[in-house]
């Protein structure tokens, strides 16, 4: 029920500011056009970049919407949205525009939801990852276009199977008790993917992106990682072996809020398939090798989930207005899942934030790193845990927090190790004086710090 009343009550605050938009499909000229009109009605708060570009040399454009654009703010998160990965998938990338127009116009209305959105999250949106195969289908147009004709980059490649298999690596890993977050990437790999591909590997490791989706076509679903199965004896395109993450839980609520704010994805039935509540684990419906989903969880700190959204790739005209009335309060309803777990800062005895910082949460086999500023966030459902900072030089630090419907900060200060040569390690605050939340060491001026708070 709680899920159905926050829809609803989102809907109705979406529903006040219903503005009429242009429901056409976009060649790449246009929407360079279009991302600029937003730009230019929104200077203050977007921003268009460029993170590359397609092997025929059109530029992968991004919009961003941020009270900051263009700076990382601390404790504020890094989100995405990709559409158009495959060339004949259109839907998403008209989605994409028109939650940027969407998204503009009613922060100059003064909508307060949206508002506060743009000035809490950072809210990076590329329409287009593949504008060289969006070319070729949309030449054919939406009735004559075929199942295949697009879908690939200009060199004939699937963008979504051209991704380092990281999920090899970590299946043999996990056999000898290895890591499955951050894998290292092959000493080859720019020598194996697409210009396309290289691009969104070096945007990705640019950005602390948290939470993202992908936007595909040819199904109605919200698929989530792991894509690939771990059972390797079989290499049939079509072996169904349901393979979670150690975040399956946290992965099924993701995609749960996406299908149940959506208009008739949570129903089940949809394009001759059934998927119950309207999500599935993608390795579970079929196995796909190199796909960008597992990358991104296995190589950063994203979560990212695979949105189906319509049975039609390329969708006439007239049907992109109800598409886009019933997708629209679950793109904003999937922004807001940024929000939820635990952030914080890591620093040192200075104040200085340490970057790189392994966050562990005990009972969850996945871990996280702070960003260049020294803050992370932690995507985590409602409940209590164990959380454990650590950091090469520093003695690691362990808090219990409890995560509720308004996500708790936790602030951790770390000391060098170096600091007390002579102290004992376990327990490493021996001969300090603490209270509730902070620790001084008598004689000094060292002290510690340590908060939880919601």
């Amino acid at each position: 029920m709680a899920r159905w009343l926050r829809s609803l009550v989102g809907a109705l605050l979406l529903l006040e500011g219903a503005a009429a938009l242009s429901f056409l499909h976009h060649r790449y000229e246009e929407m360079v056009q279009a991302l600029f009109r937003v730009q230019s009605q929104c200077p203050y708060v977007t921003r268009i970049y460029s993170i590359g570009r397609s092997v025929e040399g059109r530029h992968l454009y991004v919009l961003e919407f941020s009270d900051y654009p263009g700076i990382h703010e601390p404790l504020e998160p890094e989100f995405k949205y990709v559409g158009n990965m495959h060339g004949n998938e259109v839907l998403g990338r008209e989605l994409l525009l028109q939650l940027s127009e969407f998204l503009c116009e009613e922060y100059r209305r003064g909508n307060e939801r949206i508002t506060h959105l743009i000035h809490d999250t950072r809210i990076h949106i590329m329409p287009s990852m593949n504008p060289d195969g969006y070319e070729v289908a949309a030449k054919q147009g939406p009735d004559s276009n075929g199942y295949l004709t697009g879908r690939n980059n200009a060199n004939g490649v699937d963008l979504n199977r051209n991704f380092p298999d990281l999920n090899t690596f970590m299946y043999y890993s996990g056999e000898i008790n290895g890591r499955n977050h951050h894998i290292p990437l092959p000493d080859n790999w720019k020598s194996q993917v697409e210009p396309e591909t290289l691009a969104v590997i070096q945007w990705i490791s640019s950005y602390n992106f948290v939470l993202s989706a992908n936007l595909h076509g040819g199904a109605v679903v919200a698929n989530y990682p792991y894509d690939k199965s771990q059972d390797q004896r079989f290499r049939s395109h079509r072996r169904t072996v349901n393979t979670p993450t150690p975040d399956d839980k946290l992965f099924q609520k993701l995609a749960k809020t996406y299908s149940y704010a959506h208009g008739w994805m949570h129903r089940g039935w949809n394009c001759g398939d059934y998927f119950a509540d309207g999500i599935t684990n993608g390795a579970s419906w079929y196995s796909l090798s190199k796909g960008m989903q597992d990358f991104n969880y296995l190589y950063t700190n994203c979560f990212e989930i695979t949105l189906e959204l319509s049975c039609n790739k390329f969708p006439p005209e007239e049907d992109l207005e109800r598409q886009w009335m019933a997708n629209r309060e679950a793109l904003v309803a999937f922004i807001e899942e940024v929000h939820q777990g635990i952030k914080g800062m890591v620093s040192d005895e200075n104040n200085n934030g340490i970057a790189g910082a392994v966050i562990s949460v005990q009972g969850i086999g996945h871990d996280i790193t702070s960003g260049d500023v020294g803050d992370y966030f932690r995507l985590l459902l409602p409940g209590t845990y164990t959380v454990t900072a650590s950091a090469e030089g520093y003695q690691p630090q362990t808090v219990t927090t409890t995560v509720g419907p308004a996500a708790p900060s936790l602030d951790v200060m770390m000391w060098r190790q170096h600091l007390f040569p002579h102290a004992p390690l376990s327990p490493w605050l021996r001969g300090f004086q603490c209270s509730a939340t902070i620790c001084i060491l008598p004689g000094t001026k060292h002290a510690i710090r340590l908060v939880a708070r919601g």
